[in-house]
């Protein structure tokens, strides 16, 4: 008997969790290990940030679904990983030993790499649904007695979709509520231009994305080195390409939210140079294994990829849902393989296939693969893109409460389009 535990139960952990189910039979053990109880679909945070979602529309307990597959959970944390002895070590002091385990933990969010950022200081997150549900109180507030916002993501990110969403998402908020005109805002990103997204652009995401700024009033500063976060005040760097600054910026806000770099999770981190990258992200080769631990899987924004060129500050590369979802269904089928002794030989297949809200409008992409150079770019902006999204967190919670091991983005994402077009 083979005993596979999954740490993480997000994204990227659940489905891996309910496919390695699928795939080994009854005497095999499954478990998943989370720090939290609560699943909750990621994407949503923007929407519940101001208002337009509630916690139980976008979250739900998994335990009682994940026992319904036979998959055993605990929610107690991993406080140590003992690679050596194949032992984890979960926070309330239990040891639980595996035979394969997968690392899709998501990520530590470095907030404490700049002053005063993140909910403990002055700029709000949308990075968890905690987050999010502070950032609507302070949303609330802000309302009573608009004034100028920053949104963006700071140096070191490696996720910046949600703040473009963010930065529109607000700006139709406000011009429904119609106090558009009392709100300057501006968006800092350590990226190279607007639209680069981790990804060194997708199409003509430069052009279309500054051109939304534009249209709406947002005006944006990038190769932006934040510095530290006062009340009331982001201080900002502008670097060249040489990241020497040439302007340093003081921008005023009433309302804050800036995403922060990331770090592999403690536990992970901890597992040594040989193991994780110097930022703690565990290192993974064609097969999703560790090379020094080949039982061990990384799965999602916890794996270690090399950033997309040079750029003058630090902008990481993103871990899209479909390439997520893709890199869990490798590591599940390279377990199976290994388990019955055959050779493994299941590759993630690292494309992009995206929705992005914009508040009444939004961008779909597709990049295959998702890092230059690519054998298919497109983009396409329209109002059916918002509903796109709205309609794929519905079915992606109702997947993961059912227990369905499928493919979600990917299956969603050829129902809306014929990508076969796209080829």
């Amino acid at each position: 008997m083979a005993h596979v535990i999954i740490v993480g139960a997000s994204t990227g952990g659940l489905p891996a969790a309910y496919e390695m189910r699928d795939l080994l039979s009854d005497e095999h053990q499954v478990t998943v290990v989370s720090n939290t109880p609560v699943f909750h679909f990621v994407p949503s945070n923007p929407w519940v940030a101001v208002g337009r979602r509630q916690r139980e529309q976008v979250s739900f307990n998994v335990e009682p679904y994940l026992n319904k597959k036979n998959i055993t959970f605990s929610s107690a944390g991993v406080s140590e990983i003992k690679p050596e002895s194949n032992t984890l070590v979960l926070a309330d002091g239990e040891t639980l030993s595996y035979d394969y385990l997968i690392v899709a933990t998501g990520p530590k969010l470095a907030f404490d790499e700049i002053e005063g950022l993140g909910p403990e200081g002055h700029t709000q997150s949308i990075c968890t649904l905690d987050h999010a549900e502070s950032a609507h109180l302070a949303w609330q507030r802000f309302v009573k007695k608009p004034g100028p916002i920053v949104i963006g993501a700071v140096q070191g990110a490696s996720c910046y979709g949600p703040a473009y969403e963010f930065a529109l998402i607000i700006n139709d908020v406000l011009r429904k509520a119609k106090i558009r005109d009392q709100v300057p805002i501006t968006f800092v990103t350590s990226e190279p231009y607007i639209g680069h997204l981790g990804l060194g652009g997708v199409g003509d995401s430069k052009g279309v994305l500054e051109s939304e700024f534009r249209q709406n009033d947002i005006k944006w500063i990038t190769n932006a080195k934040v510095t530290k976060v006062e009340q009331g005040n982001v201080f900002v760097d502008e670097v060249n390409d040489q990241a020497e600054t040439i302007k340093s910026h003081e921008l005023a806000f009433d309302y804050s939210m800036l995403l922060p770099a990331f770090k592999g999770i403690d536990c992970v981190a901890n597992l040594g140079d040989e193991v994780v990258n110097p930022r703690g992200f565990i290192k993974v080769d064609e097969f999703q294994r560790n090379p020094k631990y080949p039982n061990i899987y990384g799965v999602g924004v916890c794996i270690a990829i090399p950033p997309v060129g040079g750029t003058p500050l630090a902008v990481g590369v993103p871990k899209t849902g479909y390439m997520i979802e893709s890199m869990a269904r490798a590591a599940v089928e390279n377990i199976k393989d290994a388990i019955a002794g055959e050779e493994i030989s299941a590759k993630a297949a690292w494309n992009a296939l995206c929705f992005a809200d914009m508040g009444s409008t939004g961008v779909a992409f597709v990049a295959k693969p998702q890092i230059p150079p690519r054998n298919t770019v497109w983009m396409k902006k329209g109002r059916w893109v918002h509903w796109a999204k709205v309609g794929f967190e519905k079915y992606f919670i109702h997947k993961m409460k059912k227990g369905s091991a499928e493919p979600a983005f990917e299956k969603f994402f050829l129902k809306i389009m014929d990508f076969n077009k796209l080829k």
